[in-house]
């Protein structure tokens, strides 16, 4: 005898679509000013940054829309709707900062071969206004940073952001006092460290949620150790855990019980691994004996 039960907790995601809109708006406007002021005052920091600047509105565009189909409802052909799509966003907006800072890097060493003495009057006020401009849009992220890898991607870019263009503004003002010109590309070459930084752990992530690795934030061995601890269970095996998406966490599990149990234990599993563990979809199998198949499990034998 089978039964399975499976738990959905649909709760409300916060909309961010405001935040979006604003940010996305606010970092157009700053590329095109940086990008013209970049040229004007010959400086290799400040087009750097407009590049960086320009790859974050991509990715807010990318987190945008992933986070607008995520709230779209499920249907009979894609039965988990389109949740997928912020883990797919967050890689992209991953690969997107890397190739960001291997073109920056470029350009820093050509022009420490060639050095150009900057304009460091304009560098620090277009950078100044990068700072406060990068600051406000990661603080309208700043709620969700630690609940949703997708909202978390936003938040890192522009908080990054504003770290890079106080570090723009602290070039200007060495080069404005000594003239050395070859602070202009060191400070390139610091922007493309900062954003390597913050983004790796956002790719590493990502990466791993895009191949149904079980999320950073769950414990596979206490939920192992949990489910295998309930009284009446006798074996556990098919035990998996995966990311549907940057928010919601899924899990399949068979549970090995003589005696099956009734509805109100179920559920109480259930509960636990929402509640402690942040598992809010649980399908749970129960079985008799352990002569059920076993495939692709880590636990086949217990």
């Amino acid at each position: 005898m089978n039964r399975a039960t499976e738990h959905h907790h649909h709760h409300a995601v916060p909309d961010y679509n405001r935040a979006f809109a604003v940010g996305v708006g606010l970092n157009v406007a700053f590329v095109l000013v940086e990008v013209f002021y970049g040229v004007l005052a010959n400086s290799l920091a400040l087009l750097t940054d407009a590049g960086h600047n320009l790859s974050d509105v991509l990715g807010l565009l990318l987190a945008w829309g992933a986070a607008a189909l995520a709230a779209r409802r499920p249907s009979l052909r894609r039965t988990y709707g389109w949740s997928r799509a912020t883990i797919l966003a967050s890689l992209a907006s991953g690969l997107l900062l890397l190739a960001a800072v291997g073109a920056i890097a470029w350009e820093a060493v050509g022009r420490f071969a060639q050095p150009v003495v900057p304009e460091g009057k304009t560098i620090m006020i277009v950078a100044g206004i990068g700072v406060v401009i990068n600051t406000v849009t990661a603080m309208f992220f700043f709620s969700g940073k630690d609940r949703d890898l997708n909202i978390r991607g936003a938040y890192l870019h522009m908080a990054a952001d504003a770290a890079v263009s106080l570090g723009v503004v602290i070039s200007g003002a060495v080069i404005l006092k000594y003239g050395f010109g070859w602070v202009d590309p060191l400070i390139s070459l610091v922007i493309a460290a900062v954003i390597l930084i913050s983004t790796w752990g956002l790719l590493r992530d990502s990466a791993n949620l895009a191949v149904d690795a079980v999320p950073r934030g769950v414990d596979p061995a206490a939920v192992r150790e949990y489910l295998g601890a309930q009284p009446g269970v006798t074996g556990l095996h098919d035990l998996h855990i995966w990311a549907m998406s940057t928010t919601d966490t899924a899990l399949t599990a068979h549970l090995v019980m003589p005696v099956p149990p009734g509805d109100a234990f179920l559920n109480g599993i259930a509960e636990v691994l929402r509640a402690k563990y942040g598992i809010n979809h649980a399908t749970i199998q129960v079985e008799r004996g352990e002569d059920a198949s076993c495939l692709q499990s880590d636990g086949c034998a217990e």
